[in-house]
């Protein structure tokens, strides 16, 4: 019997229970746009437009704020407990979503959901690290970041579909809620640190992880602080965090404002809007593996910094020139065709950021992703501000051209600061 043949698949086992919980959180993440824009919602809660862009920002500003410390937890005292605990809370937060009476507890539900969910991706940047080969880990970063996306592509119809069946905006998000307590349990139950850790990973799984990793050693010594001198003297971070800002701009505008354009421009009905979203969505997750091989696959060729670099770039650009085709359409169909290409290139060089993450932040895996990505979602948290006041003050026809424009520029932003982006070039020389 031959080697591979003797392997265990516990690291497959590991990346399909990440999967579903980024699944899970791209549910909850994503529904609170047709919640708040379904009849069912409005003629129960009247909030006015500034509230309603608040709750949405709510929830970006306290995931952005909460990514560094988050990220220091996982890393001083291991994913597999702060991770079951962020699944369980987050779902707690969700469920009280739906129990919110006005702007003030909405408000505070989406705030204390978006702390919980924070913790989630930089603690899976140093799973990767430990799960995946060497080799492979644009592939494996990819598909658990589709997970992410198919839950969010399924949260704009699936959302429509439980408040227009029950008649409530409610139940969305009581049944959200109370299902990821079961994938609380679930994780937790497949889930450890390390493969020599693991009682079904046997020796055979646990050489192949560690190819060209040296002795590959469950962690003893977890960082007690953030790196902060090495990560304000990176400019090589600097870079990346831009591209994460300018990034998040443009693609925020698909999962906060579309359902608003579609409805309010398009003149679409809730159940209209819903589908075509989540078909533009899910033309954007067949990106991701795509971008997971691709990014593996040129690093090998080129190395680490065209490897990474090139899908990074390239696919902001495209993204932006795919928005302004998308407002030369006007059926339900190309719709969601084009604005589903801007998912796809958007989402195209994600893996290449993950990926580029992993290689410079050595041992504080989880804190330095965890500051990329706050700077992203700090970019996502002004979105509905600077959107809202970009309409008010040139939006005079009202057909949301100016806004759309405003994240087509951001991706333009992204694609620039991604070419000088260097993988090979760590924050630190600490090794992981």
């Amino acid at each position: 019997m031959s080697t591979t043949a003797r392997l265990t698949i516990v690291r497959h086992q590991i990346l399909g229970t990440a999967t579903l919980v980024a699944f899970l959180m791209y549910l909850d993440r994503i529904c609170l746009a047709n919640i708040l824009g379904s009849d069912s919602f409005q003629k129960n809660i009247h909030l006015d437009q500034g509230q309603i862009d608040g709750v949405k920002g709510a929830f970006f500003w306290a995931y952005a704020l909460f990514q560094v410390p988050a990220g220091w937890l996982s890393d001083r005292f291991g994913a597999r407990l702060l991770i079951t605990i962020y699944i369980a809370t987050w779902s707690l937060f969700t469920a009280a979503t739906s129990f919110a009476t006005g702007f003030t507890t909405l408000l505070i539900a989406r705030m204390l959901c978006g702390l919980a969910e924070a913790g989630y991706y930089p603690a899976g940047c140093s799973l990767v690290t430990r799960w995946a080969h060497i080799e492979n880990r644009g592939f494996f970063s990819a598909i658990i970041s589709w997970g992410g996306r198919i839950g969010g592509a399924a949260a704009p119809w699936l959302t429509a579909y439980v408040i227009l069946s029950s008649g409530d905006w409610r139940y969305a998000g009581w049944i959200y809620g109370f299902g990821g307590m079961a994938v609380a349990i679930c994780y937790w139950l497949v889930f450890r640190e390390h493969p020599r850790q693991h009682p079904r990973c046997n020796a055979s799984e646990i050489a192949l992880l560690a190819e060209g990793r040296g002795a590959f050693q469950p962690v003893t010594n977890p960082p007690r602080r953030f790196p902060l001198l090495a990560a304000c003297r990176s400019m090589n971070l600097w870079f990346a965090n831009a591209v994460q800002f300018f990034t998040n701009i443009g693609w925020a505008f698909l999962v906060l404002s579309l359902p608003d354009y579609l409805k309010k421009v398009m003149k679409l009905d809730d159940a209209a809007a819903g589908w075509v979203t989540t078909a533009a969505l899910f033309i954007g997750i067949l990106a991701l593996p795509i971008g997971g091989v691709t990014t593996d696959a040129l690093s090998r060729r080129w190395g680490k910094r065209l490897g990474r670099m090139l899908p990074m770039s390239l696919t902001k650009f495209a993204a932006a020139g795919c928005y302004l085709l998308a407002l030369k359409t006007n059926s339900p169909w190309s719709m969601a065709v084009t604005f589903g290409l801007v998912t796809f290139f958007a989402d195209f060089g994600l893996p290449a950021m993950w990926t580029t993450m992993q290689d410079i932040s050595g041992k504080y895996q989880a804190q330095l992703f965890g500051w990329g990505n706050m700077w992203g979602n700090f970019g996502a948290a002004i979105l509905p501000i600077i959107f809202t006041k970009t309409l008010l003050l040139y939006d005079t026809n009202h057909d949301y051209h100016e806004g759309v424009w405003l994240c087509a520029g951001a991706f333009v932003l992204a694609g620039v600061f991604a070419l000088f982006v260097n993988a090979e070039k760590p924050v630190t020389q600490e090794p992981v």
